[in-house]
C-alpha cells in the first residue's frame, strides 16, 4: 500500500510526507508562538519526509521548498514561499489574494494559512448513498442560503452548521428534497482582480486545498461537516459536495505560489512550448495524465466520503479528469474511482462541459454517471419563450434518449443552476445585466434564452408579474414531470432574484444572498405540491413508461404532423399503467402542467 501523504501522528511519532520530485531540499515549517522551526526533510522517490517525534496533533505547520527559479520552464522554486501542503484537512485561517504571493523572495509565512496537524479522524460507517437518481437535488450556496435565515441563531448563520437547523430541515422537508447539493466548501482563495474592484469570490470555485474545508464555512472543521451530514442522513436527505478538481486558485504565471506550484508544478498541463494549458478558463488546468494528480483527487474523494459521510460530488468542469490531452470516454480516473472500495457505490454527476478543444461531452460519461442537461435547460425555456416545438419538448421531458439512451436516467434536469439567470430571472430579464461584477457587463453568458413578458426587470405592472408567475409555474410544473433526476436551485421556488446578474460569484452581498423575508409564499406553496406528488411516484420517473402513448391536449393521438407543427399548443402523456387511479393521476398532472408553446412564454 502506499505510504500516506500528508501530517499523520502514530505510535507517539508525527510523520510529515509531501510530493516534490524536482526540489532540491525541502523543510518542514514547524509554527508556534509566532515562531518559526524548520526541520530539514528526506528524499526518496520524489517523496519527502519528516519524522518529528511526539503527538503534534493541533500544531500548525507548512513547507518550503528550494530549488531553480524558472517559470517559463515550469519551475518555481522559492524557499521565501511557505507551502501549503496539498494534503492539509485543516486550515487555521481562510486564504486572502496578495501580490506578494508571486513575488520571488518575498516571504509569505504570514500570508499563507497554516495546516493544521489533524488527530485521528474518525471513520464513518460505510453506508449506501441517501440518494438514487430520480429524486430531487437542491442546489445551495452554503453561506448565501443563510446568511440571512431568520430562524437560524446570528452565530451558526453563513456555516456548515446551520444547514442542519430544524427550520432548514423542515424547508428541505417540505419540498421532498433527495440531497443537498453544497457549492464549493474547500479553502479557496479570491481571483486577484477581485480586491481593487471591491469584490470577494462568493462562489469557492477557486480552490487551493483539496481537503481541507474553508474555514469561514466550516469554523468547527470536519467535525461540524460531518455531525450536519449525520443530521440531514437522520431525516433521509443525503449531502453531495461540488468539488473542483479541475484547476487550483495559483491562476495563470502571474498567479501566486501557494501549494502545488511551489512543491510540484507537474501537476498542471502545459503545451509543448511549456506554457499553461486554460481548458478551465481559469489560468490553469491540472492535469489528470498525471498519476499523482489522480491520486490527488481520488485522495480528496475517499477523505470526505470516510471521514464525513459524504454521499456524492458533482464534478465541475468534469471532462479535465479525462483528458490527456483529449477527453477520453475511458480515462484511468473513472476506473480508479470505480475499482475504490469507499467511492465506487457514490452518486457521481459531471458538469460535462470545459472551456477546452472538444470540450462539450453531454452523454459520453461511464454509465453509472449522472449529468447536468444543459439542452434540458435550453429547450424547455426555448419552448416556453416560443421559440421551440412540442417535439423537442416531449424528448427532454422523456429523458433526452438522444442523449443518453432509451430508458436511462442519467439525465439531471434543471432549469437554472447557480451560474446563469435565477429562474425568476429567466422570465424578467432579456439581457444581462452584471455592471456590478465590474467587467463592464462583458461576463457570464450571453444567450440565456430567457424573457421579460414586456418589461425589463422588476415591474410593478400586475398583468406583467401575472404572466411571470403563470410563466415560473408551467416551467416547474415541466421540470417536476420530467423523466430523470431533477435539480432544483436555492430560492428559485420561491421566486429568488439576483436583478438580472448571470453571474454573481463575485457578489458576496444581499445580491446574491436568499432573502428569506421576500419569498413567494404561493409559488413555494404550488412547488411543494409539485415536489408532493413527484415523492410518491419517483420510480416512475426513472424509467419512462414504453407502455404510453403522447396525446394533443384534446385528447388524440400525437401524428407526425402534430409533432412538426407549430400550431400544436399541448401535450399530454397518457401511461397506460394497469393501476387505473395512477394512469388518471398522471393524466391530471400533465394537463394541470398545461405545456402550450404560444409566443412569448405566455401561458
Amino acid at each position: 500500500m502506499t505510504a500516506p501523504l500528508g501530517a499523520n501522528v502514530e505510535a507517539g511519532v508525527t510523520r510529515f510526507a509531501v510530493r516534490s520530485p524536482l526540489a532540491r531540499a525541502v523543510s518542514l515549517c514547524l509554527f508556534a508562538g509566532g515562531a518559526e522551526r524548520r526541520v530539514a526533510m528526506e528524499q526518496q522517490g520524489g517523496i519527502w519526509t519528516a519524522e518529528v517525534p511526539g503527538d503534534l496533533t493541533g500544531a500548525h505547520y507548512g513547507y518550503r521548498a528550494d530549488g531553480e527559479w524558472a517559470p517559463e520552464c515550469g519551475l518555481w522554486f522559492d524557499p521565501a514561499k511557505l507551502l501549503v501542503d496539498p494534503y492539509a484537512v485543516e486550515l487555521d485561517r481562510r486564504f486572502v489574494f496578495d501580490r506578494r504571493l508571486s513575488v520571488l523572495g518575498e516571504d509569505t509565512a504570514a500570508l499563507v494559512p497554516k495546516a493544521i496537524v489533524p488527530g485521528a479522524l474518525p471513520i464513518v460507517p460505510s453506508e449506501p448513498p441517501r440518494f438514487t437518481p430520480g429524486g430531487l437535488i437542491y442546489e445551495l450556496n452554503v453561506r448565501a442560503f443563510t446568511i440571512l435565515h431568520p430562524d437560524v441563531p446570528q452565530a451558526q448563520r453563513g456555516t456548515i452548521a446551520a444547514l442542519a437547523h430544524p427550520a432548514v430541515i423542515a424547508h428541505f422537508k417540505k419540498l421532498h428534497v433527495s440531497a443537498i447539493e453544497l457549492m464549493p466548501i474547500v479553502a479557496w482563495i479570491d481571483e486577484r482582480h477581485l480586491a481593487p474592484l471591491g469584490l470577494t469570490n462568493a462562489w469557492g470555485y477557486n480552490p487551493v486545498a483539496m481537503m481541507a474545508l474553508d474555514p469561514g464555512l466550516a469554523p468547527g472543521g470536519l467535525a461540524e461537516l460531518r455531525e450536519t451530514v449525520a443530521r440531514l442522513h437522520a431525516e433521509d436527505i443525503g449531502v453531495i459536495v461540488d468539488i473542483v478538481l479541475n484547476h487550483s486558485g495559483e491562476s495563470d504565471v502571474l498567479g501566486p505560489v501557494l501549494s502545488l506550484r511551489g512543491l510540484d508544478d507537474a501537476a498542471y498541463a502545459k503545451e509543448p512550448d511549456g506554457s499553461l494549458i486554460n481548458d478551465s478558463g481559469t489560468g490553469n488546468t491540472l492535469d489528470f495524465a498525471n498519476p499523482a494528480v489522480r491520486r490527488l483527487a481520488v485522495d480528496a474523494l475517499r477523505h470526505f466520503v470516510r471521514h464525513a459521510g459524504i454521499d456524492g460530488f458533482r464534478f465541475d468542469l468534469a471532462p479535465i479528469l479525462a483528458r490527456g490531452p483529449g477527453f477520453a470516454a475511458d480515462a484511468p480516473i473513472f476506473a480508479e474511482i470505480a475499482a475504490d472500495p469507499w467511492l465506487a457505490d457514490r452518486v457521481l454527476i459531471a458538469e460535462p462541459w470545459d472551456c477546452g478543444p472538444g470540450g462539450y461531452q453531454l452523454g459520453n460519461f461511464p454509465a453509472n454517471w449522472l449529468e447536468w442537461n444543459d439542452r434540458y435547460r435550453d429547450d424547455v425555456r426555448r419552448f416556453w419563450r416560443g421559440d421551440a416545438g412540442v417535439g423537442v419538448l416531449a424528448t427532454r421531458i422523456a429523458g433526452s434518449a438522444d442523449v443518453f439512451g432509451e430508458r436511462s436516467c442519467r439525465s439531471v434536469n434543471f432549469l437554472a443552476a447557480h451560474d446563469g439567470f435565477t429562474l425568476a430571472d429567466t422570465v424578467s430579464y432579456e439581457e444581462r445585466h452584471n455592471w456590478a461584477n465590474g467587467e463592464q457587463n462583458r461576463d457570464g453568458h450571453g444567450e440565456n434564452f430567457s424573457w421579460n413578458n414586456g418589461e425589463e426587470g422588476l415591474s410593478v405592472d400586475p398583468q406583467v408579474n401575472a404572466r411571470r408567475t403563470a410563466d415560473l409555474r408551467a416551467l416547474l410544473g415541466t421540470l417536476f414531470a420530467s423523466t430523470g433526476t431533477i435539480m432544483l436551485t436555492a430560492g428559485d421556488e420561491f421566486g429568488r432574484t439576483q436583478k438580472g446578474n448571470n453571474n454573481a460569484y463575485a457578489q458576496d452581498n444581499a445580491l446574491s444572498w436568499v432573502d428569506w423575508q421576500a419569498r413567494d409564499l404561493e409559488l413555494e406553496q404550488f412547488v411543494a405540491g409539485l415536489a408532493a406528488w413527484r415523492a410518491a411516484r419517483a420510480g416512475w420517473f426513472c424509467q419512462f413508461p414504453t407502455s404510453g402513448e403522447w396525446l394533443t391536449g384534446d385528447g388524440h393521438l400525437m401524428t407526425p404532423n402534430d409533432w412538426e407543427s407549430p400550431t400544436t399548443q399541448s401535450l399530454v402523456y397518457s401511461s397506460n399503467d394497469p393501476d387505473a387511479a395512477y394512469r388518471a393521476e398522471i393524466n391530471r398532472i400533465s394537463r394541470s402542467v398545461k405545456l402550450s408553446g404560444t409566443s412569448g412564454g405566455k401561458v
